[in-house]
Parts: structure tokens; sequence; C-alpha cells
């Protein structure tokens, strides 16, 4: 269990510093490309530490945790695709 937690917090690190680093890039240069990128590993990473509170904290069903994580890791991708393409 506590293997689970050091590497949510791993995720929220490191996703929150590419997201971090990518809203910088965007406010640098305001290419709309950026700002998905931004939203893309933002959504990634929200998902991660949404998962992590309805495993850990919520009373519910902890196969809903790996529902959430793929919801948002899906939106997170779909977006991070679509900043491959945008001009």
């Amino acid at each position: 269990m506590s293997l689970v937690v050091a590497l949510k917090t791993l995720t929220l690190v490191l996703g929150g510093s590419i997201t971090f680093y990518a809203f910088r890039a965007y406010r640098r240069t305001k290419s709309t490309a950026f700002r998905a990128l931004t939203f893309g590993f933002g959504a990634v990473t929200l998902g991660a530490i949404l998962a992590g509170v309805v495993d850990q904290l919520l009373p519910l069903d902890p196969s809903l945790a790996l529902v959430v994580e793929s919801l948002f890791t899906t939106i997170g991708f779909a977006i991070i695709l679509y900043s491959l393409y945008v001009d």
C-alpha cells in the first residue's frame, strides 16, 4: 500500500513539473500547442492523483480508482495528441 502512495506522490511531482514547464513555455510563446500540452499533461497528472484519492480516502469500490485514472489518462493523451497537430 505504501508503494502505491509513494508512486502516486512521484507521479504528482513529475507530472506537476512537466505541466509547470509546459505552462511556462506557453506563457513565453503564446503557442496554442503548448497550451494544449499543458492541459494534456495536467489531465494525466490530475487523473493519477484523483485515482489515489478515490482508492485511499473514499469508501468506494477500489476498481473505481482504475476507471477514474483510465478516463483522465485517455482524455489527457487525446489532448496531447491534439497539441502535436495544432498550429
